[in-house]
């Protein structure tokens, strides 16, 4: 089975990487939640923070090189959608560790039941 997210000896991708960058801050998450509900503007998302725009601008950029997010220019305005698919190596990636762990309990349920036996 080929993992997305993640290369030849079981390390992130780069891509991978820079979407747990995008996600290690608590902003980056709130702007995600935002953008679950809605797509929005940069000046939509800047009401809901106290911070400039131009800081705002900055999470987002994170964000779309990321994956997490695209960006779609109409106009003048940059118009921000959550990018579902961006998502996928980040859960394959973690998948790992729930078969991991997946692995761990069936062996300690054996061995339990195997005490008790």
């Amino acid at each position: 089975m080929i993992l997305i997210g993640i290369a030849k000896g079981g390390h992130m991708t780069p891509q991978v990487q820079d979407s747990f960058k995008a996600l290690a801050d608590p902003t980056r998450r709130e702007i995600l939640k935002l953008l679950s509900q809605d797509d929005m503007t940069i000046a939509e998302v800047s009401t809901h923070f106290d911070m400039t725009r131009a800081a705002v601008k900055k999470h987002l950029t994170i964000l779309e090189t990321g994956d997490l997010i695209r960006v779609e220019a109409r106009g003048r305005e940059r118009i921000n959608h959550l990018n579902p698919d961006g998502f996928a190596p980040v859960f394959d990636w973690l998948s790992h560790f729930d078969q991991f762990w997946d692995d761990r309990l069936s062996a300690l349920k054996d061995a339990i039941e195997k005490d008790l036996q």
